[in-house]
């Protein structure tokens, strides 16, 4: 049956909310209204629930090769990890090595993705190589549908202050935006060499130490200054905390478009985890790394005013056996955390429930502006008719607590193990089609990749 209608729910949009009825005909949205007809169609009664767009998570790295080893989810975990959490389009990042082309990067990243991927999926390009090649190839690339880059400004996958600005130039020149991952690789390597010079090189807690807010603070400004004279958009990944976002205040009223993008993490856990006794900590080593409590609180107040643009999870996963690489050095911890799977559902419990976010800008973060700024929109993002009947359907009375033991991340822990959610994700619909429910993948492998368009936010 290609039909299905949708009644009885409460339809979220960024401007609003209201009852009324969708028909998906095939993979598309055919109609949304009131009292829509019946024949021919699949009733699925959403009465006391909430119907989203499919949730855009932009910021994934699946089998990802990093710090020595490779990340536990590679397309196959990491895509069916996503769509039970309710994400029907993830962008990864294809990482294009030094000697390498952009061409053979994204060739590369399709063959990882051939695994079978259960959501829809594009990619990034990350930058590490400037040459004349690449430069003349950036044209080409926008043409197969990675119209998104990414540069770091910290790792061995960084680029210097000089390259940084050619790219900037050149992306503004053939339409493209840059993400950027800014921490000062200076200020960090001169606090690793001194912390590891004595006992504290088996501390966890010297992951957070030696990577301080000014770090990325300092960064962000770098990055807007050359953007600035340059005069182009640019987007400020993962931001932590009250001093980086005080680096785009500044930036936005000198007149500049920045976009933001922060995570759950940055939003539900603070650096005291890092404090915890023994190894334990070692589960939440990511790059930037928590910060303050205080931070959370401006994070989400800035996530409500509109001043940060998507949330998306930075999912990066590593088992606990992965992590002990770095036990007797904190530097050799690899880092990154799963966080595909419980996304939405925290961003509903701790936001919307608890009177931080409207369901609307919910909406909002996860859907429409993530379709819009990579590209998607209004294939994806979006409950309209002519859309891809991407859908979503949360039980807000619901209840649950995390667990690994039910988790489809091959990460073997999660990061918010034990906690209690309010808000369970009943259904999840990719273009048309039920492929998740209560939890379980109902079907795999049904993921297509996504030719994207430029960024129009």
């Amino acid at each position: 049956m290609n039909k299905k209608l949708i009644q009885n729910g409460l339809l979220i949009f960024p401007q609003g909310s209201k009852k009324a009825d969708l028909l998906i005909d095939g993979e598309k949205i055919s109609q949304i209204g009131e009292n829509l007809p019946t024949e021919n169609a699949q009733i699925i009664d959403a009465a006391g629930k909430l119907v989203f767009p499919g949730f855009i998570d932009a910021h994934t790295h699946f089998d990802l090769a990093v710090a020595n080893c490779v990340t536990a989810d590679d397309f196959a975990s990491g895509t069916a990890a996503a769509v039970v959490g309710g994400t029907t389009a993830i962008v990864d990042y294809c990482t294009q090595y030094r000697g390498e082309t952009m061409r053979h990067a994204l060739q590369n990243w399709k063959q990882k993705a051939s695994v079978g991927c259960s959501c829809d999926y594009g990619f990034h390009m990350a930058i590490t190589d400037w040459t004349p090649e690449i430069h003349a190839e950036c044209h080409d690339i926008m043409d197969e549908g990675v119209t998104t880059f990414k540069l770091y400004l910290t790792y061995d996958t960084q680029v210097d202050d000089e390259t940084l600005f050619k790219i900037l130039q050149r992306l503004k020149e053939v339409g493209g935006i840059a993400g950027v991952h800014c921490e000062n690789s200076g200020m960090i390597a001169a606090l690793q060499q001194e912390y590891a010079a004595d006992e504290r090189i088996s501390k966890v807690s010297s992951h957070y130490l030696t990577r301080p807010p000014a770090s990325e603070a300092e960064a962000i400004g770098r990055l807007l200054h050359f953007a600035e004279v340059i005069d182009t958009p640019v987007i400020d990944v993962h931001l932590t905390g009250e001093e980086g976002l005080n680096e785009i205040r500044a930036a936005r009223r000198r007149g500049q478009t920045v976009y933001v993008e922060t995570c759950p993490q940055y939003l539900c856990m603070d650096d005291s985890l890092y404090e915890l006794p023994g190894f334990e900590g070692a589960k939440y080593i990511i790059a930037p790394p928590l910060r303050k409590p205080r931070d959370n609180q401006v994070l989400w107040e800035a996530l409500a005013a509109g001043e940060i643009q998507t949330v998306a999870t930075d999912h990066c996963s590593f088992t606990l056996a992965q992590k002990e690489l770095g036990k007797s050095d904190f530097r050799k911890i690899p880092g990154g955390m799963p966080g595909a799977e419980t996304c939405g559902r925290l961003i509903f419990s701790e936001g919307v429930c608890k009177g931080r976010l409207t369901k609307e800008k919910m909406c909002e973060v996860l859907c429409e502006n993530p379709a819009k700024l990579y590209g998607m929109y209004p294939q994806k993002g979006v409950l309209a008719q002519g859309s891809d009947a991407d859908i979503v359907i949360l039980d807000p009375g619901c209840k649950e607590v995390i667990a690994a033991s039910r988790q489809m991340s091959r990460c073997g822990y999660s990061p918010f193990e034990g906690k209690e959610l309010t808000g369970t994700i009943d259904q999840v619909y990719l273009r048309g089609e039920l492929v998740a429910q209560n939890g379980k993948l109902i079907q795999k492998n049904r993921g297509r990749f996504l030719r994207r368009g430029r960024f129009a936010l």
